[in-house]
């Protein structure tokens, strides 16, 4: 696929001036190639004069948004639905989309994202193309529109909107018939964006697995996103599509290093596969952007990073994880590694099965509020707000507010003119003396340094490597209060594993010592890292004298396990008065699973 089907780059600066290796202001907007045979130093002063469009910019000032995971999981307790789900099920008893918005709004948030459709096919909006939607719930008898009466509540308070769609359907028949099921799907995308307002990002992942009839479906990515550029030209189109990048894990993460201008090739390119393996790059890999990647790299894309993770372990809402929500040292963290690190962070928070934001969340997000109002509302630099065209190797001192004490320096480029810092250097004045307190690569839009809080009469940025002139369009300094780990104990297993032995390890069969009712057990990917040889799809059984076993859970999943490693808890019925367990569990790939004892836990009825 020729990626200018999707978005014609433009390239403002003649090629002749490429090798002059021109230092003018001419820039290339979201994408550029490089020549053949031009030299390291031409391609770094293009890659300089590299920028975002308009919606690309806007999206970055955003800096928080939020995703509403709800649907048909909420009320099956799932993850990842199977599209067999009752619509029936869906019934919210006292939805109200103007409390998530409001509470959001209230929160920093500035635009919702809502899962319009998950894996399960169930549609929030009752939609032409199938019955498994709100319109056979028993909701609102059936005249229910989730996705209406949120696009109506952004408007009463002002919030942008967004919608995920996922492109995989395990409800579909025609799912695994391509042609038939690409046009289902653009007919979905096109009520999504023609009946309900201004969309401001269409947000899709790449899950894709076999359909009915036993065939992989194959998107047809050009056709989707001419239909969004048709309809919704200016919205940005976020992970498989090519205005906004998945960061590479839903931790909530971003990188220290991060290029917007960056040489991973968007997925939704037919040629992505084919660069990304020439570079030996993935959305995961440390450098997307440096000098030695971009020495061999052929093009370079505007792909600014997007951090998702949610406030929850799980992404859907499940009433034990109500104690469960990430503590405000937690969150405080991630908007440090997310926003502070050059990326938007699109935060998860999930309402419950009667249709609100939860009143754990909403005091979370109360409390994170008002922490980075009280952190960010005394800037203790004095006249840092003015730009400061800087050379390689120049350094410039900030005056500080009398008797101020500091802990956290934000510095910031004005990327309408490119992405250029490369490395910097901060110090601080105290009594005469200079101390360094930070040093990093890359800044970007928004990079903010965390570090013993010191007290200083002086700032002093040194840019110690850049390509061209950088635009440093802020210097900032904050003291943010110090905030103790208050987060709840999140045991996954009550049955002391002293007394467990193993006596298979494929499958793997566990005698627990001792007779016991099960309520749950949990898989918990050891130090939460995905592995290619971690459990998948499983069946679990369970024994009294480990020889005659009873299954509980047969050809199960653990959902979004991959890319969201965490502790998953399962309830099982019928798991009285057992002592033997057994959990048979292959791969991603296929293959039988490797889950070791200390990744197994049970819950036992007291």
């Amino acid at each position: 696929m020729n990626c200018k089907n999707i978005i014609r780059t433009v390239a403002l600066c003649p090629i002749l001036s490429l090798f002059s290796c021109t230092t003018s202001e001419e820039y290339y907007t979201k994408h550029l190639e490089f020549p053949e045979g031009i030299t390291i130093e031409q391609k770094v002063d293009m890659a300089s004069r590299l920028v975002p469009t308009p919606q690309q910019l806007e999206w970055q000032k955003m800096e928080l948004t939020a995703f509403l995971h709800f649907g048909i999981n909420t009320f099956t307790g799932r993850e990842w639905g199977d599209g067999k789900e009752n619509p029936a099920l869906f019934n919210p008893t006292e939805l109200d989309a103007e409390q998530w918005v409001r509470n959001l709004k209230d929160a920093g948030f500035r635009m919702v994202i809502l899962t319009a459709k998950h894996h399960d096919g169930f549609c929030l909006w009752p939609t032409k193309t199938t019955k498994h939607s709100v319109a056979s719930s028993a909701w609102k008898d059936g005249k229910g529109d989730v996705v209406k009466e949120l696009r109506e509540a952004c408007d009463k308070y002002g919030m942008k909107f967004g919608v995920y769609l996922s492109p995989w359907d395990r409800n579909a028949e025609c799912y695994g018939d391509s042609p038939a099921y690409n046009k289902f799907f653009i007919e979905q995308l096109t009520e999504l964006l023609t009946n309900y307002g201004e969309v401001h990002e269409v947000w899709f992942d790449g899950a894709n697995g076999e359909g009915p009839n036993g065939k992989k479906q194959v998107y047809d990515w050009d056709a989707f996103y001419s239909t969004i550029r048709t309809l919704q030209p200016k919205a940005v189109t976020a992970i498989m599509g090519d205005d906004v990048r998945w960061v590479g894990n839903e931790k909530g993460l971003g990188r220290e290093t991060e290029w917007s201008a960056t040489v991973l090739t968007p997925g939704v390119y037919a040629r992505a596969a084919k660069n990304n393996e020439a570079l030996n790059i993935n959305n995961m890999s440390k450098d997307l952007g440096g000098r030695d990647i971009l020495a061999k790299a052929k093009e370079l894309f505007w792909y600014p990073s997007e951090v998702d993770v949610s406030i929850r372990p799980g992404w859907f809402y499940h009433e034990y994880e109500d104690s469960k929500v990430k503590s405000l040292k937690h969150l405080v963290d991630i908007y440090f590694q997310s926003v502070g690190y050059n990326s938007v962070l699109l935060l998860n928070i999930p309402p419950d099965t009667r249709g609100l934001i939860n009143e754990a969340d909403v005091n979370r997000l109360k409390e994170f509020k008002a922490y980075i109002d009280e952190a960010f509302a005394d800037n203790k630099v004095v006249d840092g707000n003015k730009l400061w065209k800087a050379v390689q190797g120049e350094q410039k001192e900030y005056a500080l507010k009398n008797n101020s004490e500091i802990n956290v320096i934000m510095l910031q480029e004005d990327i309408s003119k490119g992405q250029r810092v490369e490395g910097v250097n901060v110090e601080t004045l105290t009594d005469g003396q200079w101390k360094n307190v930070a040093q990093g690569t890359t800044v970007g839009y928004k990079r903010m340094f965390r570090f013993p809080a010191v007290k200083a009469e002086k700032v002093r940025v040194t840019l110690t490597a850049s390509r061209n002139k950088a635009n440093i369009c802020n210097v900032a300094a904050y003291y943010a209060e110090p905030v103790a780990d208050d987060a709840v104990g999140q045991e996954w297993n009550n049955l002391s594993r002293d007394g467990w032995n193993v006596v298979s390890k494929s499958p793997l069969v566990i005698d627990l010592g001792q007779k016991v009712s099960l309520s749950a057990f949990t898989y918990a990917p050891a130090k939460a890292e995905a592995k290619p040889d971690m459990a998948f799809k499983y069946s679990f059984a369970v024994s009294t004298d480990g020889k005659n076993w009873k299954t509980i859970k047969k050809d199960s999943e653990f959902s979004n396990i991959m890319n969201n490693p965490i502790p998953q808890t399962v309830s099982v019925d019928g798991a009285a008065n057992i002592r033997f367990i057994r959990l048979d569990a292959v791969s991603v790939n296929g293959k039988a699973a490797k889950v070791d004892i200390n990744e197994i836990g049970v819950n036992v009825k007291k």
